[in-house]
């Protein structure tokens, strides 16, 4: 092992891992979804699109987040109740990597759903030990963190405007960035109600939550997954041709109006924040939240505001949410004090924990999440 960049020796850094490494090898990378290039029209193509449901349109700018310490170790079947626990390390490769995952440029692959595209990162060939990967169906647990943004980072697809805003996230220590703009475009009947707010706001989100995804599930796997689970964990490595290993951050979470996977999205409470600002396009931040309830939402004028809904929502996570706004934690504490360990205090923290939850591999493969900010575990 080596410093900072790509620490094993038998590592391709990124300015060279566009190109698949061969046979027995593995290609790491990273990708928002299609989503992340697109954003979310409103209204939807279809009623089952990815959306927004008080009606706003929602596209992204720059989708910037410092990725890091990509691990592949032995045995993901270690511990079948404890998905956190695998077998020794064989393969580390350090970053940082500053990504932006809004960016398509020519050195992006295809990722691994329909019209996704994926950022290549590094590849490997071999073990740290100078040993092949196992070819016989062997499966290695695949995890990776995410960390703040960094001086020392490499900037693999950053362009003059995304180096911009990553000095921001320097500043502030954000982990991931969305920004972007939000446009209503519900009709009159669902916006009879908010005659005060602004119909368009420009958002900055910075998350300052640096975390580890740890023995992610894959869902190319085909075998028979624990009964808890999805996909069966880890990544087999193929005698024929390279396998591709993809980050997948998904981009609605920090939307969701619970802690439940795969709630509704709503943008209505980022958009309250700049109720009552004048002139210009509003700008909204997660910093605009902290201090807001989640149990009783209010708007920037400090009132209380109702779930609005220009489509109706899914309910297979949960009943429809109607009257005033209030977020759902399920299971996770209300802080003690202001005391974030203890639990969740704010708006701010809902989000933000929610955000935490993301990341995944090749698409929807879950992962253990090891929150490495001040939260409830």
């Amino acid at each position: 092992m080596t410093s900072a960049g790509c620490t094993d020796e038998n590592a391709t850094p990124p300015s060279m891992s566009s190109a698949l490494p061969g046979k027995a090898g593995i290609l790491f990378s990273a990708s928002g979804e299609s989503l992340a290039l697109t954003g979310y029209a409103f209204p939807p193509s279809s009623t089952n699109d990815a959306q927004f449901y008080d009606g706003w349109d929602v596209t992204f700018d720059r989708l910037l987040v410092t990725f890091d310490d990509i691990v592949l170790s032995d045995n993901p079947d270690k511990d079948t109740g404890d998905e956190s626990k695998t077998g020794a390390v064989v393969a580390r490769i350090n970053g940082p990597w500053a990504v932006d995952l809004h960016h398509d440029g020519p050195e992006n692959i295809n990722g691994k759903s329909a019209g996704e595209r994926a950022v290549p990162i590094a590849a490997l060939t071999r073990q740290a030990n100078g040993s092949p990967f196992a070819v016989d169906g062997t499966r290695y647990a695949f995890g990776f963190d995410t960390v703040a943004a960094s001086a020392q980072a490499a900037h693999v697809n950053l362009d003059a405007a995304a180096l911009a805003d990553y000095a921001e996230m320097i500043d502030n220590a954000c982990v991931v960035m969305y920004v972007g703009t939000a446009t209503f475009k519900g009709d009159a009947n669902c916006n009879a109600d908010h005659q005060n707010w602004p119909m368009t706001v420009s958002f900055r989100l910075c998350f300052k939550s640096p975390a580890s995804y740890i023995n992610c599930q894959n869902p190319d796997n085909t075998g028979t997954p624990f009964p808890s689970e999805e996909s069966q964990r880890g990544i087999a490595f193929d005698a024929n041709a390279a396998v591709i290993a993809q980050v997948t951050l998904h981009t609605d979470h920090p939307f969701w109006d619970s802690v439940l996977h795969g709630s509704p999205s709503h943008f209505d409470p980022f958009a309250a924040r700049a109720v009552g600002r004048d002139g210009g396009i509003p700008i909204v931040t997660l910093e605009d939240t902290r201090g807001v309830d989640y149990t009783a939402y209010t708007d920037g004028g400090g009132n209380v505001i109702d779930w609005r809904y220009c489509t109706e929502p899914p309910t297979d996570a949960h009943p429809k949410f109607t009257g005033p706004m209030a977020f759902d934690p399920q299971s996770v504490p209300h802080a003690i004090g202001n005391d974030p360990m203890t639990g969740l205090r704010d708006f701010y923290d809902f989000a933000t924990y929610n955000q935490s939850t993301q990341g995944h591999l090749n698409a929807d493969g879950l992962c253990f999440v090891k929150r490495n900010y001040d939260s409830p575990r």
